[in-house]
């Protein structure tokens, strides 16, 4: 199959469940659950939550004003996980809960008493993708039962900047096992560890992947902030299809140390949050320079100390956007969706002029697809290597999968990881030829589109509206979609809501060069707040003929 069709369908489409599939799509019309703020509905979960669509500031000012405490912010949370992903919708967006959650809170909240506050984050609940290590009583799994009951020996480092902040780590999410990097015809939101996340909007919709969970949980407010990671599409794709705001960093603004990976040119973790604002709050906290992960150290001078002084309602003026060029065309309802959107960008006073960066990025995919199976077995063993996991190595997982067939590949394959562990190391000729010509030929493809035509960023449609679940055959494609070039690239990519089409959500992105999350930050949210399209969920049940 074509290998950038994959990659790009990997990160948009499907759903699955453990053990039965859900009804099929159709173009019928759709029944619908009570809207949130309305109460108890007929499945008996309560769509009135205190903390619906809170942001970090509404939390931080009740809790100034004692009106809310750490301790209540986790509680409600917890409830909220119980009611809408364990139960109600069941939307099974977090695989665990942090059994310490509510003894950190007490504990922040016992320093907010004395007077010590450690920033905007302090006392705020986050849940994090199960492919990012945690040394408390959480597993580290990346949704495989290969790594069942696998406990981290240190916190990555994001985590431990987490937690320096002052934020809860609230849980892990579910995810596309292996980050979406096992099989073909993997269908995204499904984990052999956790079963399947649907998408809050309309139930049979895929949440996308890999970070499906981190941007169901988002989306339905299970937490105030959700922290995903991306090789390719796999923060702002599920930011998309859950009506969120999802940032990719320049490779090297976060680190990866603590991260179970795919690439190590591409792979970053990100925020995945309801607004702009809570991204940049994020964003700013966990960056910086990591001894265990030396691309960071490309970081040094670059990173912002306050990225939300980029928040200008006014940031759009006077600026000069690309908009991709073969996104302006076809019969996707995200083209019409586009096309308001750059209506709004004019108005807001941006110059609009076409440019044509997919041709220029490894059309047919096949570079970056052997850049990450030839980084995937070096990362994974090096991971396992020193993980003290019960599987050391790609070969050992591969093994487990086999012999646990039944549970642990009950509806796709492996392909992916046996196609990987046949390769030699990273010294191999055909992995540098192809490296040169993925990552390479991104940077110039976007550095060429952005200089010559004096532009501040790229826009383009994020991804298609979210297709079906489908556990014969895996992901679908259709649609457009503009993860790959930033993705290769390891520049920064942001992605906010433009609109929704048959209630489902589709997302605007800004791309731009190496360490501009800055301007982009200032593209972004002069557009959510000119455009204001962001939606909660209202879970509604799958279209029926």
């Amino acid at each position: 199959m074509n290998r950038r069709i994959f990659l790009r369908n990997g990160s948009l489409a499907g759903l699955a469940l453990s053990t039965v599939s859900l009804a099929a799509c159709s173009s019928g019309p759709d029944k619908t659950t009570a809207p949130a703020g309305s109460g108890p509905d007929a499945s008996g979960f309560d769509t009135d939550f205190e903390l619906a669509e809170t942001t970090v500031a509404d939390l931080q000012e009740k809790m100034k004003n004692g009106q809310l405490t750490a301790r209540r912010i986790t509680e409600l949370y917890l409830k909220r996980i119980e009611t809408i992903d364990k139960a109600g919708p069941k939307l099974n967006a977090v695989l665990l809960t942090n059994p310490d959650a509510l003894k950190l809170a007490d504990q922040l909240d016992a320093e907010r008493k004395s007077g010590k506050l450690r920033g905007p984050l302090h006392g705020i609940p986050v849940l994090v993708k199960d492919n990012i290590d945690t040394a408390d009583q959480q597993p580290t799994t990346a949704g495989s039962l290969a790594l069942a009951g696998h406990k981290a020996q240190q916190d990555a480092f994001i985590v431990q900047k987490l937690r320096a902040a002052g934020a809860i780590v609230l849980g892990k999410t579910n995810l596309s096992e292996w980050a979406n990097f096992r099989s073909t015809r993997s269908t995204s939101g499904w984990s052999s560890q956790g079963g399947q996340t649907k998408n809050p909007y309309i139930l049979d919709r895929t949440p996308s992947g890999s970070s499906s969970g981190s941007g169901a949980a988002a989306a339905a407010n299970l937490c105030a902030l959700a922290i995903g990671t991306e090789t390719d599409g796999s923060i702002v794709s599920p930011a998309s299809c859950c009506g969120l705001v999802g940032l990719k960093p320049t490779v090297g603004l976060w680190s990866r140390a603590g991260i179970i990976p795919i690439s190590a040119t591409q792979d970053t973790a990100g925020p995945m949050t309801r607004t702009v604002r809570d991204a940049a709050i994020l964003l700013g906290a966990l960056a910086g320079e990591d001894a265990r992960d030396a691309v960071t150290k490309e970081s040094a001078g670059k990173i912002q100390p306050d990225y939300t002084t980029f928040l200008d309602a006014n940031g759009l003026k006077g600026k000069r956007l690309g908009v991709e060029k073969n996104h302006l065309k076809g019969s996707s309802d995200a083209v019409a969706l586009l096309q308001q959107a750059l209506e709004v960008l004019r108005v807001q006073g941006a110059t609009i002029v076409e440019v044509e960066v997919e041709k220029q990025t490894d059309p047919l995919g096949e570079d970056e697809y052997n850049v990450l199976l030839y980084e995937f077995k070096d990362g994974v063993n090096n991971y396992l290597a020193a993980a003290g996991a019960g599987v050391k190595t790609l070969t050992d997982v591969i093994r487990f999968n086999t012999e646990n067939k039944a549970k642990a590949m009950p509806f796709f394959q492996q392909e992916i990881l046996e196609s990987s562990d046949k390769l030699d190391g990273l010294s191999s000729p055909k992995y540098q030829a192809a490296l040169r010509k993925s990552q390479q030929g991104a940077r110039a493809a976007l550095n060429a589109a952005l200089r010559s035509n004096k532009l501040d960023g790229i826009v383009a449609v994020t991804n298609a509206p979210a297709r079906c679940i489908d556990l014969i055959n895996g992901d679908g494609g259709g649609g457009p979609g503009f993860s790959s070039p930033a993705a290769m690239a390891g520049y920064p990519h942001i992605t906010v809501p433009m609109g929704q089409a048959h209630g489902l959500p589709v997302g605007l992105s800004f791309v731009g060069g190496a360490y501009q999350e800055g301007t982009l930050l200032t593209l972004a949210y002069a557009y959510e707040q000119a455009s204001k399209k962001r939606q909660a969920p209202e879970f509604k049940a799958p279209f029926v003929g």
